[in-house]
């Protein structure tokens, strides 16, 4: 795992547990739900975090498809053949 997937990952964990507490001090102060609806946005929260993260996961980053030992070449060649 490379440490930007690792920032992502935490980031969006961290983002959906203050955007779940959110909706339970929401859902508890001032809107009265019953117990189903807490179910529910628990389940919206973590059905949500997963979608985000596969999606995430499938996403291709273009730097990494090339090899950097083939692109420091290419950029070599490139160099002297402006000359």
């Amino acid at each position: 795992m490379k440490k930007k997937d690792f920032t992502f990952i935490l980031g969006l964990t961290l983002l959906m547990g203050v955007t779940w507490v959110a909706g339970e001090v929401v859902m508890g102060l001032w809107l009265a739900f019953n117990v189903k609806a807490h179910i529910f946005w628990f389940a919206a929260i973590v059905t949500a975090t997963l979608v985000i993260s596969v999606w995430h996961s499938f996403k291709e980053d273009e730097s990494d498809l090339e090899d950097p030992k083939r692109a420091k070449y290419q950029r070599k060649t490139a160099k002297k053949k402006k000359r």
